[in-house]
């Protein structure tokens, strides 16, 4: 279950609606060039044979650089991390001791990173999503996003945006929640805080180094 949280976010409904969250998400790949945020993360199995649902949560921090950069570091309940440093895509699990490494633009695509952190800007997004605006909900607005390739793990990833209350030409609304949808029915809630927008990242931020003694397994 441990390598679930982390291979769900890179393995990648529709409802017509206003165009409120269309728009928060174009200005934010428009807009937010770095950002820097925690989140925490619920993974709900479906229910199988009449049992109540379970759910796993995780947490941690995440930022990213666009295009193509980005880190996810989970801290708890185990140590996990995925580093995409514009070639590669590097998944490290603390208790496997293990690194995977793949080539990033064979990795992403359609998948909820490229969402909120990869693509460089919406047109990028619509050559491998069909976007639509969904109606607004636990005070956000919201996007959702269907893969056009059917053959991923994918089924929907929607985005949720919180309001800022800016005029048009002001800040972006901030990024919310991403929930996830794969084609086995689970479905993954990230709830992001402590949102930053555009902060200066070191310029080391998404180098990997793989551990001392770790095995490296690349794909």
């Amino acid at each position: 279950m441990k390598t679930l949280f982390a291979s769900i976010l890179i393995a990648a409904c529709i409802q017509p609606a206003s165009a409120d969250g269309l728009q928060s998400l174009e200005k934010f790949v428009r807009t937010v060039t770095t950002g820097r945020a925690d989140f925490t993360q619920v993974v709900t199995a479906p229910a199988k044979d009449g049992q109540t649902a379970r759910s796993k949560t995780s947490s941690g921090t995440f930022e990213f650089s666009r295009p193509n950069r980005f880190k996810f570091v989970y801290k708890k309940p185990f140590e996990q991390s995925i580093v995409a440093d514009g070639q590669t895509l590097w998944l490290y699990d603390a208790d496997l001791n293990q690194v995977t490494a793949r080539k990033q633009a064979a990795a992403l695509g359609s998948t909820p990173a490229a969402l909120i952190a990869a693509a460089p800007d919406l047109r990028a997004l619509q050559a491998d999503f069909m976007l639509a605006a969904a109606p607004e909900k636990d005070g956000l607005q919201w996007v959702v996003a269907t893969p056009k390739g059917k053959d991923g793990q994918l089924q929907a990833v929607r985005v949720g945006f919180r309001a800022n209350g800016a005029a048009a030409g002001g800040k972006p609304d901030e990024l919310a929640a991403l929930e996830i949808l794969d084609s086995f029915g689970q479905r993954s809630l990230l709830s992001f805080s402590q949102v930053e927008v555009n902060p200066a990242l070191p310029k080391d931020a998404f180098q990997f180094s793989t551990p001392k003694g770790a095995d490296l397994i690349r794909q």
